[in-house]
């Protein structure tokens, strides 16, 4: 069973629209704040990453919204691994719930483990992973 990572926030000021709602661009940095949350907390933050020069990045995403999300509203994000489409392209989903805990977005994406100073997609290496919330017995155990 993967790992399933939580992550908590307020809406802010900054989150919104001229609606009053929390804006398109807002959830896409809603959920990369709750990815650097997880990795870093796993101890794959940014220094890691400067240090390694190998990071994961956004391939492609598909974000659906369900329900609006307003100012001083608090919210959950539910992050997943859910596998790899082949040895180079990783695929995670990541739910946001509103205060009565009802799905507000949903988020699907593939994401690649990239070599910084090659400047290409590279094989993710087991701690990486791991760090995303893989569990498995090797690489091949995720692939489709």
């Amino acid at each position: 069973m993967n790992t399933v990572f939580k992550f908590n926030r307020t809406i802010e000021g900054k989150h919104l629209d001229s609606f009053g709602h929390v804006n398109n661009a807002a959830y896409l940095a809603l959920y990369e704040e709750a990815r650097w949350d997880f990795i870093t907390a796993r101890g794959f933050g940014l220094s890691r990453i400067k240090c390694e020069k190998m990071g994961p990045v956004i391939l492609d995403l598909s974000l659906n919204f369900k329900r609006e999300l307003v100012e001083g509203e608090r919210i959950l994000v539910k992050s997943v691994f859910t596998g790899m489409k082949n040895r180079l392209v990783m695929r995670m989903e990541q739910t946001m719930y509103n205060a009565n805990a009802k799905v507000a977005s949903e988020l699907r994406f593939t994401m690649g483990f990239m070599d910084l100073a090659k400047r290409k997609l590279v094989k993710p290496t087991d701690d990486w992973l791991t760090a995303c919330g893989a569990s498995f017995e090797s690489v091949t155990d995720l692939l489709e």
